[in-house]
């Protein structure tokens, strides 16, 4: 049975990926949770290109992709996992939170270092945050986040049904915490306890540094309070937030060549307290010195 899911893991992606993007989009029309700065229609084709684009790139440049490289691991004897006989549903959860932990990191990695920021900021440009703004990420980016999880992968040897769980899981909360959707307070006050919720997660795309530099996690919560990285609320509130990059304050973030070009503009960061130009190197920080949550 496991076999025949993995082998269908692309159609089981894709079908997961409509379905909720459908349904998170509905929601976002019944009952939205901040009003737009732009027009759906520029920004949705916009952000839907780059996911096809990023597909394609996944596709062409790697011959094997996390799942297969998990039956390659298995089938090589690679990794932790595949070292250790122990019960499979302990190695099946084990997978699953150490891979979340793994994109934690990956993400804290693309705003403190500079290179992966230049890339990053494509995914933080976006002046509104909804389901589209999950699958916005410049190619080079993905290529990079699934090089990490392919290197995780080898050195840890899970199960490829968790994986393949797993990316379908990520993409899916993914979705849901980047959703322009209203939640009832008690709600999200249980729910982010465990996952990260939209309310939680716009926190992160706020055009103030101190709250771009906070809630990084996509899917678990725990790491962002594990790690001192949580903020609760946004300091002007929800509806009275401003979302995006503060130097990019037009119609450009919602255009296709704008986006896919921004990586190579100069990384020059205006933030609601000063100005601060990030130095090329491994320690520097987006938007120069980061001010304490």
């Amino acid at each position: 049975m496991q076999d025949l899911l993995v082998q269908d893991e692309s159609a089981w992606r894709l079908g997961t990926f409509v379905v909720l993007l459908a349904a998170f989009a509905l929601w976002e029309v019944v009952d939205p949770r901040r009003l737009r700065a732009l027009g759906r229609q520029g920004r949705w084709i916009t952000n839907l290109s780059i996911g096809v684009l990023n597909s394609l790139v996944l596709r062409f440049l790697f011959p094997l992709l996390a799942v297969d490289m998990a039956l390659l691991a298995a089938d090589r004897g690679w990794g932790v996992l595949n070292w250790i006989d122990g019960p499979f549903w302990v190695e099946f959860v084990a997978a699953l939170i150490i891979l979340d932990f793994a994109i934690y990191g990956q993400h804290v990695l693309t705003h403190y270092w500079t290179p992966l920021w230049r890339l990053h900021r494509v995914h933080h440009a976006d002046r509104d945050v909804d389901v589209t703004t999950a699958i916005r990420f410049h190619p080079i980016e993905i290529a990079f986040s699934m090089l990490l999880k392919m290197a995780v992968v080898i050195m840890l040897g899970p199960a490829a049904i968790a994986v393949m769980v797993f990316e379908i899981v990520l993409n899916g909360t993914s979705m849901f915490n980047h959703a322009n959707i209203r939640l009832p307070n008690n709600i999200d006050r249980v729910l982010r306890l465990f996952l990260v919720t939209p309310d939680m997660h716009r926190v992160h795309h706020s055009v103030n540094e101190f709250e771009t530099n906070s809630n990084f996690g996509f899917n678990l919560s725990v790491w962002d309070r594990i790690c001192g990285t949580y903020r609760a609320q946004p300091e002007a509130g929800h509806d009275g937030m401003s979302i995006g990059l503060p130097q990019y304050r037009d119609e450009n973030p919602a255009r296709l060549l704008w986006s896919l070009a921004l990586p190579f503009q100069a990384v020059n960061l205006r933030d609601s307290e000063g100005e601060g130009t990030a130095q090329s190197g491994s320690g520097s920080l987006p938007g120069g010195t980061r001010k304490s949550p």
